[in-house]
């Protein structure tokens, strides 16, 4: 049987009323009350299991700031500013958007507000941003009415999702059993009806409806409200079919299903798909750019030069690396792997994306 407490309790769940959507394995695996990856651990940094950007260089949050401050003058300064982030992690971006941000609007009132559910994280969180006294919510819809600015970076490639493969049959959902006391694939015996997606056989479609239902309440938001989202995350520019389901641990990639509970779960976030979801609610969208395309833009190599000239030559070298990597436009190098996309009241022209 599984290797962890939680693979042990899926397979009786499996057991005892049949396979399980990759959504509510995904839900499972990352935010069970007890075994959830992320209720149990802080998984960022070199002891973690990733590096996200935040944490590679202050000058992404620094960054994310400065544009925080143009949208928030775009809108008019509204006080206060109400800022909002999804998954802050340890708090590493906020706080270095926080920093550059009172540097370029010192005047600013800035209301504060987490969406995290992991107590660990929110430790993390509380020291890190105490100056800033914020208010924390397990779900966006409970943060204050009013004009509001959400970050969200690495948060929506951990969403559940269903997952279909074409057969000969049809579209059939892809499900989590148990076979020869082991977690597996399967699927499910029956095509979907409502899937008319042509493709060839083996093909997987990923339907990220979590995802898209969060989309559509931000656009609705940002269009009644006023304000602005900003998407930063792994994922695609352009529909396509594909399995990019993955598992980390240890910053190496592992099964799916090797180790749940305590390796990261993750798929692809379907851009095209969040910006349709966002457009049809009425909100305007910006970009997906390249996050190399994105950061330049936002001054990200003048900031570089900036910090190296007055940094020993060790610092200085470790911001060039910094720099590079951020931006590293190579297949699969964070600046072409990571997109950006803003979705904002449809009055506003964020920084960051070309007009149009």
């Amino acid at each position: 049987m599984s290797a962890t407490p939680l693979g042990a309790e899926i397979a009786t769940l499996v057991r005892e009323t049949g396979p399980i959507g990759i959504d509510r394995y995904m839900a499972l695996c990352l935010g069970h009350p007890v075994h959830g990856y992320y209720y149990t651990r802080d998984p960022l940094g070199p002891r973690g299991d990733f590096t996200t950007a935040p944490e590679i260089s202050q000058m992404f949050g620094e960054l994310i700031g400065i544009w925080i401050a143009s949208v928030w003058a775009a809108m008019g300064t509204p006080a206060p500013l109400r800022l909002v982030e999804l998954g802050p992690g340890r708090g590493t971006l906020m706080a270095d958007a926080l920093r550059a941000l009172r540097t370029v609007a010192p005047t600013a009132a800035i209301d504060l507000h987490l969406v995290e559910t992991s107590p660990v994280l929110q430790t993390a969180q509380t020291a890190a941003l105490a100056a800033a006294a914020p208010t924390w919510h397990a779900d966006v819809a409970a943060v204050p009415h009013g004009p509001a600015i959400v970050v969200a970076n690495e948060f929506f490639d951990c969403l559940p999702v269903r997952q279909f493969v074409r057969t000969a049959r049809g579209w059939c959902e892809r499900l989590v059993g148990v076979s020869d006391g082991a977690l597996a694939f399967g699927l499910a015996p029956d095509p979907n009806p409502a899937i008319g997606a042509v493709a060839v056989e083996g093909a997987v479609m990923t339907l990220p409806a979590l995802a898209l239902d969060l989309t559509r309440a931000l656009a609705r938001r940002v269009r009644d409200q006023g304000g602005a989202v900003l998407v930063i995350d792994y994922g695609h520019a352009r529909p396509g079919f594909g399995d990019t389901l993955q598992a980390v641990a240890a910053h190496r990639f592992v099964g799916p299903l090797d180790a749940p509970g305590e390796a990261d779960l993750t798929v692809h976030v379907d851009f095209p798909a969040l910006a349709r979801a966002a457009s049809e609610a009425g909100a305007a969208i910006h970009g997906p750019v390249d996050q190399r395309d994105f950061l330049d833009s936002l001054g990200l190599p003048a900031r570089a030069a900036r910090l190296t000239a007055r940094a020993t030559p060790a610092q200085a070298e470790a911001i060039t690396a910094a720099a590079r990597r951020l931006t590293d436009p190579a297949p699969g190098g964070m600046g072409s792997l990571f997109k950006a996309m803003a979705i904002t009241h449809p009055a506003l022209a964020p920084p960051g994306f070309a007009p149009g």
